[in-house]
């Protein structure tokens, strides 16, 4: 199921669809669909040409008035033509964009592409080609953002600073070593620090944070009778120390050379110019992604219903990817230009978050 951020109500998507008679909605879906393609403006003449109805031009410009009346379309001062708004192409893609499914050869290349990535490398090469491979695939901007948690640990060890502190020192597969503070339960142990470090390791095996916590948390049983109550404690927190809702955020970007490839206008490069502004401002791009977590599914922004995209005039497709215990930890998606190929990138997003999940599933048992 595919999930859209709505910038109108359901009531008027209805009464604006209940509007439009078949004919109206052939004309609109037209100017749409020649937008995606071309980026041009059509006018009367070529769309009498192209609709599978006999229309005069003059017909056909009385229907597309009545386009312009509603705000679905409108006319760029350079042309007789008709391109769609933002509410249009927002209409187009909730009420009328038809979405098929990701053809068997493609999914194999996807998952071939994703593992290869993954073999033998860390998990973040698998997001980066992610990424990469949706740019490829859009000719716009891959977006990944994800957690820490998903980083793949090659080493954990608590090191006490004075007796009631220690730091949980994280080691990662490509050699990164990051340091959490850990307040320390009273009473602990001498040998405890060692005990809870030995225990963790010996559950590692490349897994992510997520993933480690996720299969303590299922043997937590066989937990309680390996360790005594203290240890347990400690091992308890220094996983919420390292996977807490503090966790920080990365953000993965590939492709935006892409967004270069078709500039037409003085006006194209000036929007590239801002969506590279925007791109580089990584909490923005960061705060936008989230809000893709917010459901299932698919979710696409059209230009200036968010305000990242107000100046440059660009939409987003994102879907989110989830850990081992099906918590939702990061989020996929292409960013470009508002006539992105949405029928065949929409399918192609959801399908590689779900490639992404399997494969931290899989890291997580």
């Amino acid at each position: 199921m595919t999930e859209r951020a709505h910038p109108y109500s359901s009531s008027q998507q209805l009464q604006a669809l209940s509007a439009l008679n078949e004919r109206t909605r052939e004309i609109f879906r037209q100017i749409v669909e020649s937008y995606l393609t071309t980026g041009e403006p059509v006018g009367s003449r070529n769309l009498a040409r192209i609709l599978p109805m006999a229309l005069s031009p003059a017909s056909i410009r009385n229907v597309m008035a009545d386009l312009e009346h509603s705000g679905l379309i409108f006319a760029p001062h350079t042309s007789a033509g008709r391109l769609p708004t933002e509410l249009g192409l927002r209409f187009f893609v909730d009420a009328m964009l038809e979405i098929g499914d990701v053809g068997r050869e493609e999914q194999e290349r996807i998952e071939a592409q994703m593992r290869a990535a993954a073999s033998g490398h860390t998990f973040e090469s698998a997001l980066a080609e992610a990424s990469s491979m949706l740019s490829g695939i859009s000719r716009g901007a891959g977006v990944v953002v994800t957690t820490k948690s998903n980083v793949h640990l090659k080493h954990i060890e608590f090191v006490r600073l004075d007796p009631a502190r220690a730091l949980v020192v994280l080691v990662s597969d490509d050699g990164s070593v990051e340091n959490r503070l850990l307040d320390l339960p009273p009473g602990l142990p001498a040998g405890a620090l060692q005990e809870a470090s030995n225990y963790l390791n010996a559950r590692l095996q490349g897994r992510t944070l997520g993933g480690l916590r996720a299969e303590i948390e299922a043997g937590r049983e066989a937990m309680k009778r390996e360790l005594d109550v203290i240890t347990e404690r400690l091992v308890d927190a220094g996983l919420a120390t390292t996977v807490g809702p503090s966790e920080a955020r990365q953000l993965i970007v590939r492709g935006q050379a892409n967004l270069l490839d078709d500039l037409r206008a003085v006006e194209d490069l000036e929007r590239i110019r801002l969506l590279f502004n925007d791109l580089e401002t990584q909490k923005d791009v960061i705060e936008l992604l989230s809000r893709a977590e917010g459901g299932e599914g698919v979710r696409i922004f059209i230009g200036s219903e968010n305000k990242l995209f107000s100046l440059s005039g660009s939409s987003m497709i994102a879907a989110p990817f989830r850990d081992g215990s099906q918590k939702i930890v990061g989020v996929v998606g292409v960013i470009g230009p508002t006539r992105l190929n949405y029928a065949r990138i929409v399918p192609m997003v959801d399908y590689t978050a779900r490639v992404v999940s399997r494969m931290l599933d899989r890291g997580g048992r």
